[in-house]
C-alpha cells in the first residue's frame, strides 16, 4: 500500500488520505498555520488530521456565535463533525417509551374524555338513568328525583377527571418541548451547513480562477517562446539569403 508523509505530523498515512493544501478552505488554512507556521499551499495533510481541525473550527464557530456551548449545541456539533443527519421528527413510540403505566393510562383516559364518543355515551347514560328512575320505577327507584346519587357520581367523576387531564396536559407539554428542541437543533445545523457550503463554494471559485490565471500565464509564456523561436528561424533564413 502506498503511503505519504504528512507535512504537519511527519507520520506516514495511506495515499488515499492525502489532501493537498490547495483544497483546504482559508478558514481552516489559517487555523492550521497558527499551529504550524511553515505549512503552505505546497504541503499535504492527512484526512484524519484535517477532520481534527474541522472539529476545532466548528467549536470556535459555535463559541463566537453563542458563547458557552450547551448540551444541545454540543450534540449538533457532534452530528456535524460526523456528517450524521438529525431526525426531523419525534416518534410517538420513543416519546412514551419511558412513561409509567399510570401516565400512559392518564393519556388514554384524557383522549377518551375529550372525544365526542365520551360526550354522547355519557349523555345517553344520564338519560337512561333518569328515565329508569322516573318512568319505569315511578320515583321509587334506587335514585329518585332529584337524583342525589347521580349528582354524587358526576361530582366524583369531575373531581377525578381534572387531575387526569392536567397530567395528560403536562405530558403533552413535554412532547412539545422535545419537538421544539429537535426543530432548533435541525435549524441550527442547517444554518451552519449553509454557511460552510458558501465558504466552500467561494474557495472553489477562487481556486478555479487562480488555476485559470496560471494556465493563461503558462500559455502566454509558451506563445512568447514560440514567437522567439520563429524570429530566430527567420533571422537565420535572412542571414543565409544574404550570404553569396
Amino acid at each position: 500500500m502506498q503511503t505519504f508523509t504528512s507535512d504537519i505530523s511527519g507520520q506516514q498515512f495511506p495515499e488515499t488520505e492525502k489532501v493537498s493544501a490547495k483544497l483546504i478552505r482559508p478558514s481552516l488554512m489559517r487555523m492550521i498555520k497558527t499551529d504550524h507556521p511553515s505549512f503552505n499551499h505546497k504541503c499535504h495533510i492527512a484526512l484524519s488530521e484535517l477532520t481534527h481541525y474541522r472539529q476545532k473550527f466548528y467549536e470556535s464557530l459555535f463559541s463566537e456565535e453563542m458563547g458557552e456551548l450547551s448540551s444541545v449545541e454540543r450534540q449538533v456539533l457532534e452530528n456535524l463533525k460526523s456528517n450524521r443527519t438529525l431526525s426531523d421528527k419525534l416518534e410517538e413510540d420513543n416519546l412514551i417509551s419511558d412513561l409509567s403505566y399510570g401516565q400512559k393510562l392518564a393519556d388514554k383516559i384524557a383522549d377518551f374524555g375529550g372525544s365526542w364518543t365520551f360526550i354522547i355515551s355519557f349523555l345517553a347514560f344520564i338519560l337512561v338513568w333518569m328515565a329508569v328512575n322516573v318512568f319505569f320505577l315511578l320515583d321509587k327507584g334506587f335514585d329518585p328525583y332529584p337524583f342525589i346519587l347521580l349528582n354524587l357520581i358526576l361530582s366524583c367523576l369531575a373531581a377525578l377527571q381534572a387531575p387526569v387531564i392536567m397530567m395528560s396536559q403536562n405530558r403533552q407539554e413535554e412532547k412539545d418541548r422535545r419537538r421544539a428542541k429537535n426543530d432548533y437543533m435541525i435549524n441550527l445545523k442547517s444554518e451552519l451547513e449553509v454557511r460552510i457550503l458558501h465558504e466552500k463554494i467561494d474557495h472553489l471559485i477562487i481556486t478555479q480562477q487562480q488555476d485559470m490565471l496560471e494556465l493563461q500565464q503558462a500559455q502566454l509564456e509558451m506563445m512568447k517562446q514560440l514567437l522567439a523561436a520563429v524570429k530566430t528561424i527567420q533571422n537565420h533564413k535572412d542571414t543565409d539569403s544574404k550570404q553569396p
